[in-house]
């Protein structure tokens, strides 16, 4: 990583203007939004694809697990395909490959056109978030990226909020293929804008000196090329860290697939309510969600600044209670009767989940030497989504068998609460660039 000459500091700089590289989020946020509501348009079309196409739960649920199998092993060759050639066309190309994906998914009507359109889908995209990732490290000082971090990645639940308002009401107006169509081209729209008028921190000419030295001194300011790595890709996998954030992934990504595939069809299911209100009482939990983030990454932010903690040990600790949290809400959904209490579960557990999500995301960029931030996001994500893939086929199945969410939910709750013991246990150390390969 390249640094700043003398003895300057993050701490030592006073600079004018410090505002610039908030409003990068923005792209970030955005895209994050379209990338969700593309995906989460399965979960709301559902009821319609199941009563025209004659399809069963388990393959809503299998649906959603070719999406997260194809995902998962995507992620290892954008990492690094992000890494060697830039985050700005790695992200505007793969949106505009998924939005075609999203758009195409309207005109299928089969089973196999829509497994291979959610195969296409997850293709395009696996490199949004490494992409964010690397972005905010080159955007952000390091203190600052957990809560940056939690804003964009909020987007993965306020995508899912907006969609039921949005989405519904398209689906009982034009029917269940308008979703696709519509968020299909709005996706294409935004790539070409993002792909025409962002630019990186050294190429900006709306980013003041005093703002490019406070973020350098941070230990931001440069997106660095996998080309100028001392270290060998291969040798990531070798690393405690890493395996730390494999396995605690894929236990938080276990349930958060859960939540994503069949938190509508729960409500429906289980407390009989019209369509209609789906598509108010569905965002509530997941607009808990964004919040619960943002307000996560900002108490890291705050430990840090107070120095009760280390950026790494700051976000360690912090997935480690809200897994145990998200594990409880869990665990606890299939005791309640009562509609307010089920709701204001998923509403605190989706918070949980997504506090451990962005803090992950945040902490994969602290351990990663600044050449790898993407390679080593994507890995995480490789291993979160690899094993997540399971658990909406998994959770189909019990329901179709059992009739029952009950062992879907307390399973689900049991593994996330495992995500804890992972990250605080293994994922310690950063990786240094001039280590042994």
């Amino acid at each position: 990583m390249d640094k700043p000459t003398g003895s300057l500091t993050a701490a030592a700089v006073q600079p004018r203007r410090l505002n610039f590289r908030w409003h990068v989020l923005i792209w970030l946020l955005i895209g994050g939004m379209i990338n969700y509501m593309d995906r989460a348009s399965l979960s709301i079309a559902a009821p319609g694809m199941i009563q025209d196409l004659g399809l069963t739960r388990t393959q809503i649920g299998l649906l959603g697990s070719v999406f997260a199998w194809t995902y998962a092993v995507m992620q290892l060759p954008a990492g690094w395909v992000i890494d060697r050639f830039g985050a700005k066309r790695a992200y505007a190309l793969a949106m505009i490959w998924w939005s075609v994906a999203t758009w195409l998914t309207g005109v299928v009507g089969s089973i196999s056109g829509l497994l291979v359109m959610r195969a296409l889908l997850a293709v395009g995209e696996a490199p949004c978030w490494p992409t964010s990732a690397k972005i905010t490290a080159a955007w952000f000082p390091a203190k600052e990226r957990g809560f940056a971090t939690g804003v964009w990645d909020s987007s993965s639940k306020w995508g899912p909020a907006i969609a039921p308002v949005v989405l519904v009401a398209l689906m009982v107006a034009f029917g269940w293929r308008s979703l696709f169509h519509v968020t299909g081209a709005f996706g294409i729209a935004f790539a070409l804008l993002f792909l025409m008028l962002y630019r990186n921190p050294v190429d900006s000419k709306r980013l003041s000196n005093d703002e490019r030295e406070y973020i350098e001194a941070g230990g931001g300011g440069h997106e660095r090329s996998l080309v100028h790595s001392s270290l060998r890709w291969r040798s990531l996998f070798a690393r405690r860290s890493v395996w730390g954030m494999i396995l605690g992934y894929f236990c938080t990504i276990w349930l958060w697939n859960i939540f994503l595939v069949f938190l509508p069809l729960y409500l429906l299911d289980r407390f009989h309510i019209s369509f209609a209100q789906l598509g108010v009482y569905a965002g509530i939990p997941w607009a808990g969600g964004a919040l619960g983030e943002i307000a996560v990454g900002y108490l890291a932010k705050k430990m840090v600044d107070r120095q009760f903690a280390s950026p790494i040990a700051a976000k360690r600790l912090l997935i480690a209670c809200c897994a145990v949290g998200a594990a409880v809400c869990a665990i606890a959904l299939p005791f309640t009767q009562s509609f307010n209490v089920t709701l204001a579960l998923f509403t605190v557990g989706l918070a949980f989940v997504a506090a451990v999500v962005g803090s992950a995301w945040a902490l994969a960029a602290d351990i990663a030497p600044s050449s790898m931030i993407a390679s080593v996001s994507a890995i995480q994500n490789f291993g979160g989504y690899f094993g997540g893939a399971f658990s909406p086929v998994v959770a189909g199945f019990i329901v179709d068998r059992t009739g029952s969410y009950a062992l879907a939910f307390i399973s689900g709750g049991a593994i996330a609460g495992c995500a804890a013991l992972f990250y605080w246990f293994m994922a310690r150390k950063p990786i240094v660039e001039d280590a042994a390969a």
